[in-house]
């Protein structure tokens, strides 16, 4: 068997034990946890190494900079609530302000997802990536592809405004952490966010016409 080449200083073989697949799981986890707890300003590589257990080489090796394991962080945990957006329209007008704001909270609510909105929320403050991954997830990925779906006017603004509104409980809620909204029943809170979500996506005296 031919031996393996030596290995570069700062280039972990992708043999070795901390090469190995279960090594990148371990990274990526640590990442969420960290960008989730610290928000991205207050996150380094080497913090990200350390609750992973590998060296702050190997990170970068699989990664490369802090924008590129933020990115991979979070962005792929965003695909898992889209893919639940058809049923969010699937029944039409009547009660979709209800199904968008369970929708939404149910995402913070996850646990698959709660740990990688958490890191970009606290992070969309100071950092751009982040603010364009939230802009993009909420007006782009959801709300937009919501309004859109029901043909109303000025879609882009009525998302917005049920944005502002959904984006607001969320830092609240899940960042600040402010009582009694913190520990409040998630049903309590959808309740009462769905009339209002309700008015901004479907009804046409809610937004004034454009140019009116």
């Amino acid at each position: 068997m031919t031996p393996d080449a030596p290995r570069r200083r700062g280039r972990p073989s992708l043999r070795s034990a901390d090469g190995a697949p279960a090594a990148r799981d371990r990274i990526l986890t640590a990442a969420r946890e960290e960008f989730s707890a610290r928000g991205y300003d207050k996150t380094s590589i080497r913090r990200i190494a350390q609750a992973a257990g590998v060296d702050p080489a190997l990170v970068h090796h699989y990664f490369g900079t802090k924008d590129e394991i933020f990115a991979a962080a979070v962005d792929l945990s965003f695909a898992l609530p889209a893919k639940e957006l058809p049923a969010v329209l699937a029944e039409g007008t009547d009660g979709v302000g209800e199904r968008v704001a369970r929708f939404f909270l149910g995402v913070w609510e996850d646990p698959r997802t709660r740990g990688p909105v958490l890191a970009v929320l606290r992070s969309a403050v100071t950092h751009e990536a982040a603010r364009d991954i939230l802009r993009g997830f909420v007006t782009r990925n959801l709300l937009g592809r919501v309004a859109a779906g029901l043909r109303v006017p000025d879609p882009t603004l009525r998302a917005e405004l049920a944005a502002s509104h959904l984006i607001g409980v969320a830092m609240l809620r899940y960042v600040l952490e402010l009582e009694p909204l913190a520990s409040a029943d998630p049903e309590t809170i959808v309740g009462t966010l769905a009339p209002t979500l309700q008015r901004y996506l479907t009804d046409p005296e809610a937004v004034p016409a454009s140019g009116a």
